[in-house]
């Protein structure tokens, strides 16, 4: 099975000034941005910062895969021991999930919606 890497998501204390250091200091184009979001135009994978939390602290990054199958892979993955987390939700037409790596590293997975064949 096929494995892109589609974002890097890098999380931020501050969004305004991670996407100005990013924009006006690295050089990167600005995609677009939302108050809990910035994505950067970077080639066939995206810069994307997104503001801290609890969960995912400041200066923490995490690599967004996809994959066509994603019920496929996260079977897969949970075969091999893989903390597969909660189940996938639908975020901006994409099956989304996360996975736990190494040292408790979490990383997203996502796959295409699949519609029941009628």
């Amino acid at each position: 099975m096929s494995i892109e890497l589609k974002y890097v998501i890098a999380n931020v204390s501050d969004l305004a000034a991670a996407v100005a250091f990013w924009r006006d200091t690295v050089g990167l184009k600005l995609k677009f941005q939302t108050p809990e979001w910035a994505e950067f135009d970077t080639g066939t994978t995206r810069l994307a910062l997104q503001p801290a939390s609890p969960a995912n602290p400041a200066g923490t990054w995490q690599p967004g895969l996809r994959v066509p199958d994603l019920a496929a892979k996260r079977a897969e993955l949970a075969a091999h021991g893989i903390d597969i987390g909660a189940e996938p939700h639908e975020e901006h037409g994409f099956l989304l999930s996360l996975f736990t790596g190494p040292d408790g590293a979490k990383a997203s997975l996502s796959g295409p919606v699949l519609k029941p064949q009628t």
